[in-house]
């Protein structure tokens, strides 16, 4: 992989950023926190997505970026013969390959698919082959043997061997577990074999009990097919009898209604004589009635219109008490109106005294408060004034003669005691003065009696104002109340002498004795004029009753004829029902038969298709016996096919873990004689993973500090070129984070000239550093820095030997 051209748009704190870069040895130097790591962050994103940067996605636009801003990465890189250009931003992705003009991808997803394809790693593997920093190489040298041991398998991708086995394990219990249960469900083949035979006996005394039942249900329907025809004759007969003799008891029930009925009417017809007679009396005691209910209706009236003259009188009485009553009212309040205009002037002038005496108070408060805050600064200030003074006298008699004056700045001498006496009566006169505003403040702490006098007049006046409001309200009460007064006495006396009018057009005449004695009279008559009426109305019913005696007559006539005749044909007809209970035993025996073989005939038939059913039921259990036995087996092959998986898995793991050191220690051996220059040959891994290095073929079991790194990297240099083999990819980009680590300066140089040996192996190698003094040996120097005033990052790309912006700017304000 080669890296070709970089620009950032409002990520983080790149704004506008554009970077080239070329062969050799390309340093990004900056400043901690001037936007270095985040040009690398920049490229793992453009190819790896949200994955690859850091925190969440809100985070990545820059804060000086609007909301709606574009974020956008653009990487240009070559790999495996193809020149490839990614574009990327929040919400979407591009890719364009060996310059065309169309993406052959165009989603997040599908760009990011893309480029792991082509790449063959993962974004761990990515990070693990092309990227080394000193975090990781500290790390490194940290860890404990087992500890390097699980490191280096991680990042090797071995423990996918590890996961794919554990996975492989647990679909080998699943499959026992599902063996198991299929064979706990599995029945005993013996017990199958004993239902079998049981169910064909069963099927075969079904079959034979059906055959005997149809046999049964067959001799049942002869029989019932002789004795049904004579049963239904002899039941005709009876049925033709039965409804002669119900005719005939209507008949005779119809001869004795009408008898019932002759007799009731005659009985009638004698009330109606008895009735007649009676009437007749009562009508010379009737004779007054109608006069005395006249008379009664008049009296009546008088009695209605004598009661409404006694309400109205009382009414009348009422009214005059009333309007008696709302005049004296109205006496009393008529001078409200007056009343009136005199409280409201009162309170006009007591609330403009009031606002006045407020007006005052506040005046003289307002000037107390004043007072009061302008000596307590002036006391503060005399505080300060002493104490700046008293500090200026100290620093003066400590500096004795040969000090310099605390205004001037210039040396006492002869003047030390004229000077130190001056401060001196300073001090005097503000302890003096600071006296007096003290007293001044005490005096001013308790308010003053003019202000207290005015308060309290302020009170008085205010409980006046109150009062007249009071005295006010109740007044314009009265004035209300006086309106209203008029008004009411005025109805009160057309409502007075309205009733009075109604009263005297009432007319006079009522006598209450002789309505009494009316009353009574036409009480007495009622009852006599109810029993005429009701006789009347009987009387009203002979002609009707006359009718009905002859109707019934000629009714009886009529039913005694019908009941000679059906007499006569009752007797026509023989029937014997000693006969008829023979026959119906017979008919009943014959249907009960046929009713038990019928049922019996439909008993045997269901458990005939019972056990035929069963019988199917078993076949298909054997059925599926067989088939639980064949899945069966494929479960033991799939087991056994697991397990045989699992083991070998085991090998090879051992396998590749006992390749894994010499190959790794041959690796970084080649590039340890490489960076040392072949004064160290051979690095070695031990069974512990501990780094051992060769010098002569001789182990050298203690090194330098910077041995100990330059160990470290070729070690770590050395996996990246494994995982790199192992992707089917070429290890010609090299990315180094902060890898000097705690190296002086001539360490650093050391470093880098070993890392200039590598150019023939590494086509591009990208050392990032906050170390400005490595400038001088690297190919192409990146200055990346952070403008505070705008917040931004700023990149510039200089020879090794110019000065970038930084730079300039770092001179500049030393010689300032």
């Amino acid at each position: 992989m080669r890296l070709n051209s970089l620009r950032l748009t409002n990520f983080r704190q790149h704004v506008d950023t554009y970077v080239t870069f070329d062969s050799g040895l390309t340093g990004i130097i900056g400043p901690n926190g001037s936007g270095k790591t985040t040009i690398l962050e920049a490229i793992a994103w453009a190819l790896y997505g949200q994955d690859a940067a850091r925190g969440k996605k809100e985070t990545i636009r820059s804060l000086r970026a609007g909301p709606n801003a574009k974020v956008k990465v653009e990487l240009d890189f070559e790999l495996g013969g193809h020149r490839f250009r990614v574009e990327r931003g929040l919400t979407s992705a591009e890719i364009y390959l060996d310059g065309g003009e169309a993406p052959v991808a165009n989603t997040l997803s599908g760009v990011t698919e893309m480029l792991r394809r082509r790449l063959g790693m993962s974004r761990d593997e990515f990070f693990n082959t092309y990227f080394t920093g000193q975090k990781e190489l500290d790390v490194m040298a940290a860890m404990s043997p087992s500890e390097r041991a699980q490191f280096l398998s991680r990042v090797l991708g071995y423990e996918r061997l590890r996961v794919a086995q554990r996975q492989v394990k647990d679909k080998a219990r699943l499959i026992s577990a599902e063996a198991t249960g299929l064979r706990a469900a599995l029945p005993d083949p013996a017990s199958v074999e004993r239902m079998h035979q049981e169910l064909d006996a069963r099927l075969k005394d079904a079959l034979g009990r059906e055959a005997a039942s149809t046999v049964r249900k067959d001799r049942a329907q002869l029989a019932m097919a002789d004795v049904g025809p004579r049963w239904q004759a002899a039941q005709l007969e009876r049925e033709q009898l039965q409804q002669a003799l119900s005719e005939l008891r209507v008949a005779e029930g119809e001869v004795a209604a009408y008898e019932r009925d002759a007799e009731r009417v005659e009985k009638d017809l004698a009330e109606v004589a008895a009735a007649n007679e009676e009437l007749e009396r009562l009508v010379e005691d009737l004779a007054p009635l109608e006069a005395l209910s006249g008379e009664l209706e008049v009296l009546e009236q008088l009695g209605r219109d004598d009661a409404r003259r006694i309400a109205l009188l009382e009414t009348e009485k009422a009214l005059e008490e009333e309007v008696r009553r709302l005049r004296e009212r109205r006496a009393k309040i008529e001078t409200a109106p007056a009343l009136e205009e005199e409280a409201t002037l009162e309170l006009e002038q007591a609330r403009a005294m009031l606002e006045l005496v407020e007006g005052e108070l506040e005046a003289k408060r307002t000037e107390w408060v004043r007072d009061r805050q302008e000596a307590d600064t002036k006391r503060s200030a005399l505080r300060q004034q002493y104490s700046e003074t008293k500090e200026a006298r100290e620093r003066l008699v400590n500096a004795g003669e040969n000090g310099t004056c605390p205004t001037c700045e210039r040396p006492l001498h002869d003047h030390y005691r004229s000077v130190l006496d001056h401060l001196d009566e300073s001090l005097d006169e503000l302890v003096a003065n600071g006296k007096y505003f003290n007293t001044r403040i005490e005096q001013l702490e308790e308010m003053p009696v003019e202000v207290k006098e005015l308060d309290e007049r302020r009170r008085a006046i205010f409980e006046d104002v109150g009062r007249l409001e009071r005295r006010l309200a109740k007044v314009q009460l009265a004035v209300q109340e006086l309106a209203g007064l008029t008004r009411d006495l005025h109805a009160r006396g057309l409502r007075f002498e309205q009733v009075r009018r109604d009263r005297e057009a009432i007319p006079a005449g009522y006598d209450a004795v002789r309505h009494a004695a009316a009353r009574r009279e036409l009480e007495r008559l009622r009852p006599l004029d109810a029993r005429a009426t009701r006789l009347a109305t009987q009387i009203e019913r002979r002609p009707l009753l006359e009718s009905e005696r002859d109707r019934a007559a000629a009714g009886i006539a009529n039913a005694q004829g019908r009941v000679r005749m059906l007499s006569a044909r009752r007797d026509l007809l023989s029937f014997s029902e000693q006969g008829y209970a023979d026959l119906r035993a017979q008919h009943e025996a014959a249907a009960t038969e046929l009713r038990a073989a019928e049922l019996d005939a439909v008993g045997a038939w269901g458990e005939a298709q019972n056990a035929k059913a069963a019988v199917t039921r078993a076949e298909q259990a054997r059925e599926e016996q067989r088939k639980v036995r064949v899945q069966l087996d494929g479960l033991d092959r799939q087991r056994r096919l697991h397990d045989e998986l699992d083991r070998a898995y085991t090998d090879l793991r051992t396998d590749l873990n006992v390749q894994l050191r010499p190959e790794m220690g041959e690796l970084a051996s080649v590039f340890l004689t490489e960076l040392t220059e072949g004064r160290y040959e051979e690095l070695e891994l031990d069974d512990n993973y501990n780094l051992t290095v060769h010098e002569d073929g001789i182990p050298k079991p203690v090194i330098s500090g910077g041995e100990e790194d330059i160990a470290n990297l070729c070690l770590r240099l050395a996996i990246s070129q494994m995982i790199a083999d192992r992707a089917g990819q070429s290890f010609s980009l090299l990315i180094l984070d902060e890898v000097f680590g705690s190296l002086d300066e001539s360490r650093r140089q050391n470093v880098v000239e070993l890392l200039r040996g590598l150019q023939d192996r590494f086509e591009q190698v990208i050392l990032i550093t906050h170390i400005d003094q490595v400038r001088e040996g690297l190919d192409r120097v990146i200055s990346v820095r952070y403008d505070e005033e705008s917040g931004t990052s700023v990149v510039t790309q200089v020879q090794p030997g110019e000065i970038g912006e930084a730079e300039l700017e770092l001179v500049g304000e030393a010689d300032g």
